[in-house]
């Protein structure tokens, strides 16, 4: 696990490379001198609080974005990787693909609902929506009294603020992903 030292010295270097920045240029729109810049860079330096929010103000990016590990650009989710977590006798399996992210605001979720399977979900608190992308089969999601059949490559979005329930009523599994985004 890298140190906070290092973890700065490796946001700042990508960050200046992205943008095309020498350290002149980067000096000259954070007001730090090119040399700090550079030993930031070399992880040589400990930059103040101060130093940070004059570079992080700077560039216009977020304080955050300079202390906190990067995600990687690329993140790759294999379903034989995951383990789905179930219910209703293993009839509604649910595999977390992306987890909630606060700065992100939402969180993916590949299901299947096996044949027979009635599954409600109790309302969400907050403002949540619940979007969903059928990829195989079909089912049925009743909301607010209402009835919606959603086949394959169909989608809908709905405010989670009430229960609702998936049933699949045909002979064979159907297969979506769920996005649910907290506002």
């Amino acid at each position: 696990m890298k140190n906070i030292h290092e973890q700065i010295a490796q946001n700042l270097k990508n960050i200046r490379k992205i943008r095309g920045y020498s350290y002149d240029q980067l000096a000259n729109v954070t007001g730090v001198s090119k040399g700090m810049l550079s030993q930031i860079e070399k992880g040589e330096s400990s930059p103040s609080v101060n130093t940070l929010w004059k570079i992080a103000n700077g560039l216009q990016v977020s304080f955050s974005s300079l202390v906190e590990k990067t995600e990687p650009n690329v993140s790759v989710v294999r379903l034989k990787d995951k383990t789905a977590v179930t219910e209703n006798n293993e009839l509604f399996q649910v595999y977390p693909y992306f987890p909630f992210d606060t700065s992100k605001k939402f969180e993916i979720y590949y299901i299947e609902i096996l044949p027979g399977c009635v599954h409600t979900s109790a309302r969400h608190h907050g403002s949540v929506e619940e979007y969903v992308l059928v990829c195989d089969g079909e089912f049925t999601i009743s909301l607010h009294g209402e009835e919606y059949l959603l086949k394959k490559g169909e989608s809908m979005r709905f405010q989670a603020d009430g229960s609702h329930t998936y049933a699949n009523h045909t002979e064979i599994t159907t297969r979506f992903y769920l996005l649910i985004y907290y506002s």
